[in-house]
C-alpha cells in the first residue's frame, strides 16, 4: 500500500498549486486525476484570469500559445443594450488563457517540485478511521485495479463534484452539500468568427433576465477572430437549459453569422461565499470543492490557486507540528477567509441585489440614470465598500423617484456587504468560536436574501 504525506485529489488549478506548495517544502505528495496526463487542464471555462493573481502567487504571466488575449477591463451591457459601462482598472487587467496549456504549465510546476502524478485514476471515496480521513480508495481507469492509498492529509480539489467532501460524515465538521440555488448551470462555446471581435481588449458581460435568468451571458475575446461565448443561469426550480438559451438568444446575433463551432460544453459552478469551514480531521477542501469562486461572474482560477497556496502552506506547518486535526489545519480557514473569502462574502451579498434582486427594467433605468454607477461595480469588483454620502444619495434619489425600492435595496446591499466583510475579517482563530460565527453569518445571509432578492 502506497503512503504519502499528502494526497491531492484533482490536478486542476487548485490541486496543482496545493501540490506544488507542499512538494516544494519537501513533503511526499501524490497528485491524482481521472484524466490522462496529456488532457489535464482541459476544462469548460471562461478562460479569464486577473494579472494580480499571478503577482500574488509569484507566477510568470501567460505567454506564447498559452496567451489568447490581454484584457484591459470589462464592458457591462444593460438588458436593452442602450447603456454600456466600460470599467478599466489595474485589478481588472488580465488574460484569456489557453486552458489546457495553462493547466499543463501548472501541472509541470507541481511535478517538477516533486509531486508524484497518478493520472487516469478515479477516486472512489475517502478512507476514514477514528473520525479522521487517513487516505483514499481509488481505481486505475486503464486496468480497473483498485488502489488504496494512505496519507496524513487528503486534499479535495476535485472541483464542483467534490468527490470526497460529499462522502464525509457529519462528524468531520464540513458542509457536505451546496444548495442548487447557489449554483449556476453554464454552457459555453469557443467559436471561430467570420469577422473580427468588436472589443478585442475587453470581456463583455450582458445582463438580461430573459436570456440568462439570475445570471448573465458573456462574450470574451480569444484573439481577434475567435470568441469564448457562454451563458449561466441560476439552478432554481424549472430553470431553462443554458445551451438552449445561448443558441436561441445569443448565437443568433450578427457577430456569430457564419461562425464555426470549435468546441462546446456544459458545466456547473458554485456562485456563493466559500464553505463556512474548509477543514476537518485529516482533510482540506480547495477550489470549487470549497466554493472558492467569484459569486458574481463565477471566475475561479485565481481564487482557487490562492486557496491551493494557502492550503499547501498550512499543511506543511501542521505536519511540522504533527497536528493534522481540524484544529491543527484551522489556519487555512483563517488565511483564506480574511483575504479573498471576505471579498467573496461581500460579492455574495451583491449577487442577491444585482442578479437576483433587480428586474431588467430596473437595471435599464438604473444604469441609464446612474442609480447604479461604474464606480459601484468597480468598488465591488475590488472588494471595496460602496458608500453613499448625503450628496450622492440625494442625487440618486432625485433621479430615481420612480425606483425608490431599488435604491433602498442598493443601500441595504452596501450596508450588509460592509457587515459581512467585518465578520469574515474576524473569522474565529480556532474551532471554539466557529458555531457562533456561523450562526451570525447565516443570519446575515438570510437577511440579505429577504431584503435584496425578488422572490420568483
Amino acid at each position: 500500500m502506497k503512503k504519502f504525506d499528502v494526497i491531492v485529489v484533482g490536478a486542476g488549478t487548485a490541486g496543482c498549486l496545493t501540490a506544488k506548495t507542499a512538494a516544494e517544502a519537501g513533503l511526499e505528495v501524490g497528485l491524482l486525476d481521472r484524466k490522462p496526463r496529456e488532457k489535464i487542464g482541459e476544462k469548460i471555462c471562461g478562460d479569464a484570469i486577473g494579472k494580480h493573481h499571478f503577482d500574488t502567487l509569484g507566477l510568470n504571466y501567460p505567454s506564447g500559445d498559452e496567451l489568447q488575449s490581454r484584457i484591459e477591463g470589462i464592458k457591462i451591457y444593460s438588458p436593452d443594450m442602450e447603456t454600456v459601462f466600460q470599467i478599466e482598472n489595474e485589478m481588472l487587467y488580465g488574460f484569456i488563457v489557453n486552458r489546457i496549456l495553462f493547466g499543463q504549465r501548472l501541472l509541470k510546476l507541481a511535478v517538477d517540485a516533486g509531486a508524484t502524478l497518478l493520472d487516469s485514476t478515479l477516486v472512489v471515496e475517502p478512507t476514514i478511521k477514528g473520525n479522521a480521513v487517513v487516505g483514499i480508495l481509488s481505481r486505475d481507469i486503464k486496468t480497473e485495479a483498485k488502489i488504496q492509498l494512505q496519507c496524513k492529509v487528503v486534499v479535495d480539489a476535485s472541483g464542483f463534484l467534490a468527490i470526497l467532501r460529499r462522502k464525509l460524515p457529519s462528524e468531520i465538521g464540513v458542509d457536505t452539500e451546496v444548495s442548487n440555488e447557489d449554483v449556476e448551470a453554464c454552457y459555453r462555446e469557443i467559436r471561430q468568427l467570420d469577422g473580427h471581435v468588436a472589443s478585442p481588449d475587453f470581456c463583455e458581460i450582458y445582463l438580461d433576465q430573459n436570456t440568462a435568468p439570475q445570471g448573465y451571458y458573456w462574450i470574451f475575446p480569444e484573439g481577434e477572430t475567435k470568441t469564448n461565448v457562454g451563458l449561466g443561469v441560476r439552478m432554481t426550480k424549472n430553470f431553462p437549459k443554458p445551451k438552449d438559451q445561448l443558441c436561441n438568444n445569443v448565437l443568433c446575433k450578427p457577430l456569430f453569422k457564419d461562425s464555426v463551432l470549435i468546441t462546446g460544453g456544459a458545466w456547473c459552478v458554485p456562485t456563493r461565499r466559500p464553505l463556512d469551514c474548509m477543514v476537518g480531521n485529516g482533510i482540506v477542501m480547495v477550489g470549487d470543492s470549497a466554493c472558492q469562486v467569484n459569486p458574481i461572474h463565477g471566475g475561479g482560477m485565481g481564487p482557487s490557486m490562492m486557496g491551493g497556496m494557502f492550503a499547501g502552506e498550512v499543511i506543511v506547518e501542521a505536519l511540522e507540528r504533527g497536528d493534522v486535526t481540524r484544529e491543527g489545519l484551522w489556519q487555512y480557514n483563517m488565511r483564506y477567509m480574511q483575504s479573498y473569502g471576505a471579498k467573496q462574502a461581500g460579492l455574495d451579498i451583491f449577487r442577491f441585489f444585482l442578479l437576483q434582486g433587480v428586474s431588467d427594467d430596473e437595471i435599464n433605468y438604473g444604469m441609464k440614470y446612474q442609480l447604479i454607477t461604474e464606480e459601484d461595480i468597480l468598488k465591488t469588483s475590488r472588494g471595496e465598500n460602496v458608500r453613499l454620502n448625503i450628496t450622492e444619495a440625494t442625487r440618486r434619489v432625485s433621479k430615481g423617484l420612480g425606483k425608490l425600492s431599488m435604491l433602498r435595496r442598493l443601500r441595504n446591499a452596501a450596508r450588509l456587504m460592509r457587515e459581512i466583510k467585518v465578520l469574515y475579517k474576524n473569522y474565529p482563530d480556532s474551532p471554539k468560536g466557529f458555531e457562533e460565527w456561523k450562526k451570525k453569518t447565516h443570519e446575515l445571509i438570510t437577511t440579505a436574501d429577504r431584503l435584496l432578492s425578488r422572490k420568483q
